[in-house]
């Protein structure tokens, strides 16, 4: 036994300490006792002994072997077999124990007075108690699901829904220990109920109803959980996340990517059309523009109001609404847009919508934003493209849009002719916002309509150096095995803003916008691929990170600004650059999620499955881009609308553009 090589140490010591009292007539005595290399006390109570040592006995004489059954290990009444042996020409005594003593438990060693020496001397009776160490109670394997959740120190997931919950221990456990109080199983806070079964040193967990998939469950198990010798248990806490259910969420849609225009059975169109939604049966009521999102309540957009408008044109044309009714409506939107405040020609980012009046984005941000100008432009031009010029009415229409886009002033955005644009001016904090749209982001657009303008142009000039940082904009960085043209991994909307109108089939002096979106968005999946931070869902069917709400208020979400938070409208906004990846991403939103994630106006804003949290909100510029870059995908109708404009065109060639 362990004990064996313990023996030694302690011969040792008692024959140092060991006084030869052979010659003394009388009574011999007990001169000391061990376990082990542990001292015990001969007048009270050892604690926190070994339970595999051996037990050493030291008398003042030899003893008479005959007389050695005055020696007895006792654990209460029960006997401890042992075997023995002497030494030190028998005036030690060496209990070996042929199994383990119990922890948590008691002992006495009896002498009687029946001992005798060698010598004939009597023995005076003596008890010596002791108390073995209290052990714990320890795991030995632990499963959830058939997962072992002992030696995965991170995020447990993908945990089959019947997750069976098995722990073993070391000793044997007390089932009267095992209640719904020791015992625990939540849902984020909400108890699911268990049943506990205990055989010997198992136990095992079942939970009483069925599971809810791709949610976060928290096993608890307390202190009050103990061994058969009351053993105590330190406790254990443990957090797992269920797998994906493959029964569908949301009722089966027929799909096929090549359906009509008019099939609204047809899954895109069921997206595009509740989505739409959000322009028409929530937009202001008298300005008809888009409100910044569901809760915002008169301010309204006017970068996501340009979203809505291209919206508009879908809604028509998929006879979501009739075109009278899509007139109407964007002639309310015009009329507003004659009325509301403007700057040296540009819009606010934020507009009252019941008055006109600015709405300050941000302590300085009071006056013209001249990108979210361009995100309105765009969608005029587009919808007036859209219209029926030999029609009078919508003829009218026509002139008034062009009234209001020539109106902007591109040109003074440029800060006394700097070879620059600016995003922001203020009537009364002048140009102190200091933000020059240098380099590749989302602002494309707006250079593009700035070179446009037949009223208020830029040249070239601008563009090379303030876009094109004279030729210091490319990069061709390679992130996933994928060369990336200009700029770092991004927010998708970068790919998604400038290009609902803009047919990003073209090249410039600095990169193929094609190639630059479609490996700007498998860098994004790749990431989430990879998922380096391991958060859960991510991968080919969960993919997608932009700028949108999440659990702490609202960010630019990017492989580089991870924080576990897909945003739908990145993946199904990039449909037409990564159709299979996108469509994947897609069903899993509507058919998976959808229990959750899908709303009266389409998909929520954004989720986070490793926190469970899902947006309650609805983004204007999130919204819009889902609805146009599906239609672009199936049709390409707002591109060859914008596209056609002649002042876009015109400005095309001022850029050099190639298509």
């Amino acid at each position: 036994m362990p004990g064996i090589r313990n023996v030694f140490i302690v011969m040792c010591w008692l024959l140092v300490g060991c006084n030869d009292n052979d010659s003394v007539p009388g009574n011999f005595s007990l001169l000391s006792a061990f376990v082990g290399s542990q001292q015990l006390s001969l007048g009270a109570v050892t604690g926190d002994v070994a339970i595999d040592q051996s037990v050493a006995l030291n008398f003042s004489k030899g003893i008479d072997r005959s007389t050695i059954g005055a020696i007895s290990l006792m654990q209460g009444t029960t006997p401890v077999v042992a075997d023995i042996s002497f030494s030190s020409e028998d005036k030690m005594v060496i209990l070996f124990p042929k199994a383990l003593l119990q922890s948590n438990s008691t002992y006495v060693i009896n002498i009687t007075s029946a001992l005798k020496a060698v010598d004939g001397s009597g023995f005076d009776a003596v008890s010596i108690q002791f108390k073995t160490i209290t052990s714990k109670l320890s795991i030995v394997s632990f499963s959830i699901g058939g997962r072992d959740a002992l030696s995965v120190s991170g995020i447990l997931d993908e945990v089959p829904l019947s997750s069976e919950i098995v722990i073993a221990f070391a000793s044997p456990v007390d089932p009267l220990t095992t209640t719904s109080t020791t015992i625990s199983l939540k849902q984020d806070g909400t108890s699911i109920p268990t049943t506990t079964v205990v055989s010997n040193n198992q136990i095992t967990i079942l939970p009483s109803v069925p599971l809810k998939h791709l949610r976060r469950f928290q096993l608890n198990i307390s202190q009050g959980l103990k061994g058969v010798n009351g053993e105590p248990f330190d406790g254990v806490q443990r957090e797992y996340y269920t797998t994906v259910n493959t029964v569908p969420m949301l009722p089966l849609l027929p799909h096929d990517e090549d359906s009509d225009a008019d099939n609204t059975n047809d899954l895109l169109s069921v997206v595009q059309q509740q989505t739409f939604k959000y322009f028409w049966d929530f937009g202001h009521p008298v300005s008809g523009m888009a409100r910044e999102r569901n809760t915002s309540g008169d301010v309204v957009t006017s970068g996501g109001t340009g979203f809505g408008i291209m919206a508009l044109i879908v809604g028509m044309e998929r006879q979501f609404i009739s075109r009278d009714d899509g007139l109407a409506r964007m002639e309310k939107i015009v009329t507003f847009l004659e009325k509301a405040d403007r700057f040296h020609g540009a819009w606010s980012h934020w507009i009252d919508g019941s008055t006109g009046k600015v709405v300050p984005f941000s302590a300085k941000d009071n006056g013209g934003d001249l990108v979210e100008t361009s995100f309105l432009v765009q969608g005029l031009i587009t919808f007036r493209q859209y219209l029926n010029a030999a029609i009078p009415a919508e003829a009218n229409l026509r002139d008034r849009i062009t009234s209001l886009w020539e109106g902007v002033e591109w040109d003074w955005y440029r800060k006394q002719n700097e070879e620059v644009l600016y995003w922001h001016w203020s009537p009364d904090f002048n140009w102190e916002m200091n933000f020059p749209l240098y380099g590749y982001f989302e602002e494309q657009i707006t250079y593009l309509l700035a070179a446009s303008s037949p009223s208020h142009g830029i040249p070239l000039t601008v563009y090379s150096n303030g876009y094109g940082l004279n030729g210091s904009i490319v990069r061709n960085q390679s992130y996933y095995g994928y060369k990336l043209p200009l700029g770092s991994p991004s927010p998708l909307f970068w790919v998604h803003y400038s290009y609902l109108g803009l047919d990003p089939h073209f090249s410039d002096a600095y990169a193929n916008y094609w190639e630059q979106n479609v490996t700007a968005t498998r860098i994004n999946y790749a990431y989430c691929l990879e998922n380096p931070k391991d958060y859960v869902g991510y991968g080919e069917n969960c993919w997608g990170l932009t700028s949108s709400d999440n659990q702490g208020g609202y960010d630019a979400h990017s492989p580089s600004n991870d924080k576990g938070v897909i945003t739908p409208t990145a993946a199904i906004s990039s449909l037409p650059y990564t159709p299979e990846e996108s469509m994947k991403a897609l069903k899993f939103f509507y058919y998976t999620m959808g229990d959750r994630l899908w709303g009266e106006y389409g998909f929520y804003d954004a989720f986070n499955l490793t926190s469970q949290w899902t947006a309650t909100s609805y983004l204007a510029i999130d919204q819009g881009p889902i609805i146009v870059m599906i239609e672009n995908y199936r049709t390409g109708l707002l591109w060859d609308l914008f596209m056609s404009a002649p002042e876009v065109q015109q400005g095309s060639n001022n850029l050099n553009f190639v298509y």
